[in-house]
This record gives structure tokens, sequence and C-alpha cells, in this order.
């Protein structure tokens, strides 16, 4: 049985879907590296919602959703922009998310970090008001008993006059920091306005603001997450880094490469990909953790292309790929998102990712992908 799917020149293509998926089981943490995997959120399908109004999210299937990550060895990295953050999801439904994953965490003994920003700051802000948001955002995330991650800030990206103001701001929260966080470094491509942030749109002036924050401050920051989608960037910031401070890389594009590391070191992960990629790429790194990287590149290499995929420009519109995933896989019943974002990219795109994820066996049942697949391919006016 073939299945008819659009391509990006008009025409149609036939594709026969696989018939067993990637053969995965569930299993412990891993000991090679430490991994995340940026988990979305699950929309409610029935709340009387617009793409304006407060997100309303499916907390039983977002929670669902994060048991399972975990239940294969992944760590969740929480109300992250794969959830939607300033897209979608306000703050007031990422603290709530926080709140009932970090419990949820606690619950099943699953690893966890959320995301620490400025985003309840919905206009102009002054310095002081952005620094007052952060603290407010890092104080519920301590109390939730969750690993803070700094995330870069829109608010202090439209304010800060220059580098010193990015040092003042980073410095002080470190400081008051009850535990070491992850200073996450977000690229524009990922969010235009974060474009010139640590001061600078050159990217070698940025990374010198980067590395001072750390530099000044070793013993509160437990890593860094580079979001660039520049393998070698990210290698030269990690062999920059004081003795101790991890790299996870959050380059979706190279991460395979990145992870295996070098003779000089290697990158620990927190990835929007390991979403749908999860029992596969926990799979890969039981592999490394054998000290077979040759077996690990084997196992992972092949996902690049989808990864590719999803995370084509404009990049930030990557989370609507990664629920249409989740739909396919059977992780959501529906394939709705808050801020009404499942309109956010093309049919030939869908039809693309769900020939690059059915060739990885990414799909437990692959007959309700399929027919997933065809109800979508329907409602476009596509018939089989």
């Amino acid at each position: 049985m073939t299945i008819r799917l659009p391509d990006f020149k008009g025409g149609f293509r036939a594709y026969e879907p696989r018939k067993e998926p990637f053969a995965a089981t569930p299993g412990t943490p891993f000991t090679s590296r430490t991994v995340f995997s940026a988990a979305h959120v699950v929309a409610d399908p029935f709340a009387d919602s617009t793409p304006d109004s407060p997100a309303a999210v499916d907390w039983d299937a977002t929670l669902a959703f994060r048991r399972h990550l975990w239940s294969h060895g992944l760590g969740v990295a929480e109300a992250m922009d794969t959830a939607q953050r300033g897209m979608g999801l306000d703050w007031a439904g990422a603290a709530e998310l926080i709140r009932r994953s970090a419990a949820e965490a606690k619950s099943v003994g699953g690893l966890i970090a959320c995301g620490v920003g400025t985003d309840q700051l919905t206009g102009p802000a002054s310095l002081a008001e952005v620094r007052a948001a952060y603290e407010e955002q890092l104080a519920l995330v301590e109390e939730s008993g969750a690993q803070a991650i700094l995330m870069a800030s829109r608010a202090l990206a439209a304010s800060a006059k220059g580098p010193e103001d990015y040092l003042e701001i980073y410095g002080h929260l470190l400081r008051q920091a009850t535990e070491p966080v992850i200073l996450h470094w977000l690229g524009p491509m990922f969010d235009p306005a974060l474009e010139g942030y640590w001061g600078s749109s050159d990217l070698d002036a940025a990374t010198d603001t980067f590395l001072e924050v750390i530099a000044a401050h070793p013993d509160k920051v437990d890593g860094i997450k580079v979001s660039l989608l520049e393998a070698q960037r990210e290698i030269d910031i990690r062999r920059r880094l004081p003795q101790g401070v991890r790299c996870y890389t959050g380059d979706d594009f190279n991460y395979p490469e990145l992870i295996a590391g070098d003779d000089q070191g290697f990158s620990h992960a927190l990835l929007g990909i390991f979403d749908p990629l999860g029992p596969l790429a926990a799979e890969a790194v039981r592999v490394l953790d054998t000290g077979d990287a040759k077996g690990f590149r084997e196992v992972l290499d092949p996902t690049v292309e989808l990864s590719r995929h999803l995370f084509q420009a404009p990049t930030r519109f990557y989370k609507t790929g990664v629920v249409f995933l989740a739909w396919l896989a059977g992780h959501q019943s529906h394939f709705t998102m808050v801020g009404g974002l499942q309109s956010a990219r093309s049919l030939p795109h869908f039809a693309r990712a769900y020939e690059l994820a059915d060739g990885l066996g990414l799909f437990p049942d692959p007959k309700l992908a399929e027919e997933r697949m065809k109800n979508l391919l329907s409602l476009y006016g596509v018939n089989q």
C-alpha cells in the first residue's frame, strides 16, 4: 500500500510506509552524557480560545508526554521555546507548567530543568524591571525544586545599551541563585528579537561577553546551552569554558558530532529535536555509554535530515513540526497547538516530515501514523 504525498513543486509522489517501528525500550539514565529534551505542550482542542487568548493546555496529555521522555532516561527541559514560550504560552501558563512538571518529576524521579525568562514583561521595560522579572521566575523555579535555565530575554535585548548591562544583570542573578544554573544563548534564527544579544551583533564580541559572565561566576554556572546552529563556534566556546562548566549543545543541525566530541571534549545535550527523537536518541546515547562513538553516530546521524527539515527557516516555527510528529506518533489525539501555530508550516512540509520520520521508524504504530497523515491530506483536498 502506498500513500500519495504532495511535493514542493505542486505534484505528488507515491510513498510506501514502513511496516515496523524502530525497536526502542525504556531504560535508566545515561552515564556518559547528560541529555535533556526540550518538550512541547499539548493544547486543549476543546477550549474556546483564540490565538490572542491565554493558552489552553491539556495537562494530562502534556504530563504524559514528559513521563514518556523520562521513561527512556531523558531529562526534560521545561518551559523552553519548544513549549512555545513567547509564541502562544504566556508567563502565567509557563508558571503553571513549571509547577506541574516539577511535581511530576519528583513523583517519578525524573531529571528536570526549567526556563527562567522575563516574558511577564509585555512592553518597554527598564533594566530594573528586567532584573525583577528574572528574579520572580528564578524564585518560582527554585521553589519548585527544579534546576534553573536562564533564558535569553527579549526585554533585555531591547533595553540593554551594551555589554556592561548584560554583565550587570547576569552577574546579579548568578550571585543570588541558590544552585548552579544553565545559561542559554538563543540565536536570532530562533527568535529575531534576540538579535545583538550580549551587547553586539558581532558574534566574536558577543562570545567574549558571554564567557566573561561565566568566568566571573564559574561556581554558579553548571553549563551553557548554545543555540546558534554553528558547530565550530560551539566547539570554540566549549574549549574556552572554565573547568567544570559543561556545554549543552542546542545545535539541531550538528548534534551528533557535537555530542560525540573530539579528543579535546564533548557536548552534553539540550535539544528540541530530542522531543520527537526521544527513544531513538536515548538508544544512541546508550551505545555511546559503552564507548562506541562510531555506533552512536550510526544510530543518530540518519536523524539529521529530519531535524534540518523541521528546523529550516523560519526556524522559530520548528515547534509545528514537533507537535505534528507527536500527533502522528500517538502521543496526543489531535493536531492543535496553542496560538493556532499548527498552521505555521505547509502541507508539503508536513508530508516530507512524515516521510522522514516514518523512514526512521519513529512511529510506534505506523498504521496509525499513516491513517492520520491521510486524514490531514484529506482536509487539504488530497484524495488517496
